[in-house]
């Protein structure tokens, strides 16, 4: 397995999506850069990883032992 194999992204496509939806443009170069700086910040990847192998793997490793 390739432990450096990227499971999950966000590309700048995401972010002017995003942008668009909530102010109704797009971002500029210079305020994509304070998103790529800060992004990170402001998601939980532990809880994120966490909750998916609670409901996702946990929960089917119950299903499979009451079969």
């Amino acid at each position: 397995m390739d432990a450096s194999k990227i499971i999950y992204s966000i590309n700048l496509e995401d972010v002017q999506n995003v942008a668009e939806e909530e102010l109704g443009r797009k971002l500029t170069k210079k305020e994509l850069q304070v998103i790529e700086d800060k992004i990170g910040d402001y998601i939980d990847w532990y809880s994120a990883i966490d909750r998916a192998i609670q409901n996702e793997i946990l929960s089917l490793s119950r299903n499979t032992a009451s079969e």
